[in-house]
């Protein structure tokens, strides 16, 4: 079974830095690179770019909790997650559902 991830391309776990620009402010964020193609994959989804899609998650998320996130490369990974796994069950996972608080795709038991 472990031989389904322990063969995986190692330029898929690899890190990388990515300058984004949120509100004229140059950030960097460091994500494995799996995780930038599905922030990619998402973005054009949104009709938009990574940059801009990951400056809207940020300007979203500070709205909702009224402070911006204290660790954004691991939001980013879960938005990542929650997008995979709602596509998985057939939901369109589109920026608002991402961010959906009661978010539960997984059925436990099934």
């Amino acid at each position: 079974m472990c031989n389904v991830y322990i063969t995986a391309d190692p330029i898929v776990y690899e890190s990388r830095t990515r300058s984004l620009r949120i509100h004229g402010v140059v950030t960097t964020v460091r994500l494995e690179n799996l995780f930038w193609d599905v922030l990619q994959e998402i973005a054009v989804r949104e009709h938009s770019t990574t940059s801009q899609f990951a400056a809207k998650l940020y300007d979203e998320l500070t709205v909702l909790r009224g402070e911006p996130p204290v660790n954004f490369a691991s939001f980013l990974r879960v938005c990542c997650l929650r997008y995979l796994s709602l596509n998985s069950v057939g939901e369109k996972p589109g920026v608002d559902r991402i961010m959906d608080r009661g978010f539960r795709p997984m059925v436990v038991g099934a």
